[in-house]
């Protein structure tokens, strides 16, 4: 490494990849391409840059998905999102999945630096947060992964499970897990989210996975 701020990149147009590499390397960064989810997961996992950002609308996966499945695995870099869609429920729906700033296309690049420096002065500290052993994500087929098996889980079963394993160990109110995995506005039930962890304990004990889901009563699950 040397010593510059690295950026991750993950965008499937050639067009706007290419201009945001070029002005984010005239900033001085170092800059990492990848063009779809499965690719970023790998890449940004393996070497975490210090700033990731991700294009909502992937051709393999939603961004928000490649997202938390980073952040599960420990991936604490800031996330901006770039995306065409500017709807409320869309923007709050980025934030719940764990990124930190919102830029919707088109865009004027000057900002994109301006909120790419913000970020980077707030990057945290590698170790704020530890994988969970034995438990990896894919967003691409919203599976869990354990040795050669593909455990298939619907898109708010990942987005649950994603959002304790991204605090492993810590409490995870209620509130927080259902803004993670259901759209805004959504009417979710207790007995919902309940049983939707049920489901989720079953299949980590039907494949003989470490990970427990707790019930931290009057607030919420962790994940240990």
């Amino acid at each position: 490494m040397n010593g510059r701020a690295s950026v991750g990149v993950c965008e499937d147009d050639d067009e706007v990849r290419g201009v945001v590499r070029d002005a984010l390397r005239n900033e001085g960064l170092e800059v990492r391409l990848t063009t779809n989810g499965a690719d970023a997961v790998t890449a940004f996992t393996a070497e975490p840059p210090d700033i990731l950002v991700l294009d909502i609308g992937l051709p393999d996966a939603d961004g928000r998905d490649v997202c938390q499945a980073l952040r599960a695995r420990g991936v604490t870099a800031p996330v901006l999102f770039l995306t065409a869609r500017d709807a409320l429920p869309d923007r709050l729906s980025g934030f719940h999945a764990g990124g930190d700033d919102y830029l919707t296309k088109p865009f004027a690049l000057a900002e994109l630096l301006v909120r790419v420096h913000a970020l980077l002065k707030r990057t945290p500290t590698a170790d704020t947060i530890t994988n969970v052993p034995g438990l990896t994500l894919d967003p691409k087929t919203h599976s869990l992964i354990t040795g050669d098996t593909a455990v298939p889980l619907t898109p708010t079963e990942f987005r649950l499970l994603a959002a304790l394993a991204a605090q492993p160990g810590e409490n995870v109110r209620r509130a927080a897990l259902i803004a993670a995995a259901w759209p805004d506005g959504a009417i979710v039930h207790d007995n919902t989210l309940d049983a939707y962890l049920a489901r989720l304990r079953r299949k980590l004990r039907a494949n003989d996975i470490p990970a427990t889901i707790v019930t931290a009563r009057g607030i919420g699950y962790r994940l240990s």
